[in-house]
């Protein structure tokens, strides 16, 4: 199983294009860049699946070589979407894909589809330019991600881990499956993934799967519970705005640090010190074994 990073920031973007706290790191001026948090997999020779669609999806594929357009003017290798949830970082990037020739494969739950469809009206857009295809993402049993290679191909099935809608669906029904962790899965090797860019809670079922898994990548959009009120964001904690601290009682860290996969944290806010590569909260996530995933990173499987 092939994995590129495509993106590892939260919805604001690294830099944020619309506000940052007056202490954030690099206020005065950023060294580094984060796109928004993606992933690109490969599911066979010359056809990978992206994992959410950011604003920054023209940004993302130009930058890797393996997903440029072609050999046909209206040809992509990129086959097929998985969302996550519903948030408007990890769906407004469709439109970007509205020239595919052959068509786009869209895998999502029920209540993300009829978010995308109902309120932000997408399928009604993107009809004149290409056929969208909508799978359901089972939390139930899994569905197949194409031919990998001539094989049985990659397998992904859905986890909930938060009914948190986006404010622009607040209406819509209570849902656990608004927001869901992606478990991929190789028959082929055996090999194992999971990706869950934004963590509200932790449940039974999420650590069965992540203690099995080969590698997991995880929010982290704040490094602790008080952060946004520190920077001064909202006077929400980071749990209240539905994603669990990194550091801290009841982090992540501490629950992904006995795992023997290998684990990675994306979806990281402005405001979290780890987007300075030079943070000393780095060194404390690396005495646990854990990382920081970077924009361009390669995971192997």
């Amino acid at each position: 199983m092939l994995l590129q990073v495509l993106g590892t920031a939260a919805g604001s973007g690294i830099p944020s294009g619309t506000a940052r706290a007056p202490d954030a790191p690099g206020h005065a001026q950023f060294h580094w860049r984060r796109r928004h948090a993606s992933l690109a997999v490969r599911t066979g020779e010359g056809r990978w699946y992206l994992v959410n669609a950011t604003p920054d999806l023209g940004d993302q594929i130009e930058a890797y070589p393996a997903l440029h357009p072609g050999p046909g003017r209206r040809q992509t290798p990129v086959a097929g979407l998985v969302l996550t949830d519903a948030e408007l970082d990890h769906t407004t990037g469709l439109t970007r894909l509205r020239e595919a020739h052959d068509g786009l494969e869209v895998f999502a739950t029920a209540p993300v589809r009829q978010a995308i469809r109902d309120r932000l009206r997408l399928d009604t857009v993107l009809a004149p330019y290409t056929d969208v295809a909508w799978h359901d993402l089972p939390v139930r049993g899994s569905a197949p991600l194409g031919a990998a290679d001539g094989g049985e191909g990659l397998r992904g099935s859905a986890l909930p881990v938060s009914g948190k809608r986006p404010r622009y669906a607040a209406e819509e029904p209570d849902d656990e499956e608004w927001a869901v962790a992606l478990r991929l899965y190789d028959p082929a090797t055996g090999a194992s993934v999971l990706y869950a860019p934004a963590l509200a809670a932790w449940p039974d079922h999420l650590h069965r799967a992540a203690a099995e898994a080969d590698c997991v990548i995880v929010d982290g959009t704040f490094w602790d519970e008080e952060e946004p009120r520190r920077a001064g964001v909202c006077d929400h904690t980071a749990t209240g705005m539905g994603h669990l601290p990194v550091a801290g009682p009841g982090g992540t860290a501490a629950l992904l640090a006995p795992l023997t996969a290998r684990c990675l944290y994306t979806h990281l806010n402005n405001t979290n010190p780890l987007v300075d590569p030079d943070a000393p909260q780095h060194k404390q996530l690396a005495r646990l074994g854990l990382e920081v995933a970077h924009d361009g990173m390669v995971i192997q499987l």
